[in-house]
């Protein structure tokens, strides 16, 4: 059994439309990071940088139990596991790794700086709300450009760098997109969302999610709180 500790955000929603895909058995322990699960002990010791999703795997590699942090790592994981989603041949993989490390080095990152001063900043600073609504829409240019050669974007096969990005162009509204300049990326993003086990994995816990508009909870995610020796 897999066992995700986890919340409804994009980095969530990834690993959730993975094991939605590969037809594991797992189980979905909710981490409200609005309360501030993430600095409980309990899952600090399987996730040391205090952020969701982490996940244990009761049938490691071994045989013996596994932990595991970071969106990206899990994903490999599950990959190696099952076989699925990564690619057959090396170049194949190689290919597939660079667009998961294009996410989690750029897309996440810096859309994640996006809704934040676009949305939850408690001041606007013009600086910041133009500096990451352009990178935004850079990257939005990259992928667009990708997917006007391929299918997918690591090629003409769904991947993990695929499973990676999509959840969090869903917010594309926030970021101050507009699909019809990302016509090719629009593509794929109504193909990939149209995929049942997509649709089944971002529906994971959302109904925990509420707006966030409590003061305390603010404080949690982007006060003084994060920054608390443990």
């Amino acid at each position: 059994m897999i066992d995700v500790y986890s919340w409804p955000t994009p980095n969530g929603h990834k690993v959730h439309i993975m094991l939605e895909e590969c037809g594991l058995p797992w189980r979905a322990h909710p981490i409200d990071i609005g309360k501030g699960d993430q600095f409980a002990p309990e899952f600090l010791k399987i996730s040391p940088n205090n952020k969701i999703p982490a996940m244990v795997d009761t049938d490691g590699p071994d045989g013996q139990p596994i932990s595991l942090f970071e969106s990206g790592a899990i994903l490999l994981y599950l990959a190696g596991k099952t076989g699925r989603f990564l690619g057959n041949t090396d170049r194949e993989k190689y290919n597939t790794l660079q667009w998961l490390m294009f996410q989690m080095g750029g897309v996440g990152p810096m859309l994640g700086q996006a809704h934040h001063f676009r949305i939850y900043a408690p001041q606007k600073i013009d600086y910041a709300y133009d500096r990451y609504t352009n990178e935004a829409k850079r990257l939005y240019g990259v992928i667009d450009k990708q997917l006007a050669r391929t299918a997918y974007l690591a090629g003409d096969e769904y991947t993990i760098a695929d499973i990676a990005t999509f959840p969090w162009l869903r917010s594309w509204k926030n970021q101050g997109i507009d699909w019809a300049d990302f016509p090719n990326a629009k593509r794929w993003f109504d193909q990939v969302g149209a995929r049942p086990a997509v649709a089944r994995g971002v529906q994971v816990l959302a109904d925990l999610r509420k707006p966030l508009h409590d003061e305390k909870a603010k404080e949690i995610l982007f006060g003084a709180g994060q920054y608390e020796k443990r």
